[in-house]
């Protein structure tokens, strides 16, 4: 049965390119030695130039989808992953949906193509309740204490050598992986043919919490 579903997840990735289409999430001033920034008081890890860059095109496409109402792509999909021994590992699946209420424009997405949203930035942003936020607030000092189970110590346990520290470090390379998800895209079960976004993140999670345990992030879908 794993073998089965692990040929499900190999194919997934070599179809939509999974691999060969991640981008480096930091910024690395020496080989696993992330870049930090600082706004106002708060200090933050730097995503990589080319993370920015994916995630950006990836925004505009999605805000252009959207004004002129051709509802051809449900929004962004994104893995976050490492790579061992020529294997994709996922650490986190999650997406940012094109919609937000009432069919307005996702506060997500809105103005991240300009470079106007990094504090949300289609999930990735550097504000509070957002992923490099609060990774950042486990990550870097300066922070007040977070409970014992955040889910973000969860990620910093997984991906840094130690922390709070000035000096964060990388236990390994890790990568950020995203497609504008378009509702004709078939996903990780092609007997389901195209599938909508939110279908496809919670098929994702339950083949790869089945597949990787605890190496996967995610706290919700997963089969237990």
């Amino acid at each position: 049965m794993n073998q089965e579903r692990m040929a499900l997840w190999e194919n997934f990735v070599n179809a939509h390119g999974v691999e060969a289409d991640a981008k480096p999430l930091f910024d690395e001033l020496i080989p696993a030695s992330v870049a930090t920034k600082k706004i106002g008081n708060r200090l933050l890890l730097q995503r990589s130039g080319a993370a920015e860059v994916l995630i950006s095109t990836i925004c505009a496409t999605l805000e252009d989808d959207w004004r002129r109402k051709a509802h051809e792509y449900d929004g962004m999909l994104y893995i976050m992953l490492t790579k061992e021994r020529g294997q994709v590992i996922p650490l986190y699946i999650g997406k940012a949906e094109t919609l937000g209420k009432q069919g307005n424009l996702s506060a997500n997405i809105k103005g991240v193509s300009k470079n106007a949203n990094k504090g949300k930035f289609a999930r990735w942003g550097d504000g509070r309740q957002y992923h490099v936020g609060d990774l950042s607030a486990e990550v870097l000092p300066g922070y007040e204490a977070q409970s014992a189970d955040s889910k973000y110590k969860k990620w910093a346990s997984a991906m840094f050598e130690s922390f709070p520290t000035n000096e964060p470090k990388l236990k390994h390379p890790v990568f950020l992986w995203a497609k504008a998800w378009s509702r004709a895209d078939v996903g990780v079960w092609p007997q389901f043919g195209p599938t909508r976004l939110t279908f496809q993140e919670y098929l994702l999670i339950g083949l790869c919490s089945s597949l990787f345990g605890n190496r996967l992030l995610n706290s919700e879908g997963q089969n237990r």
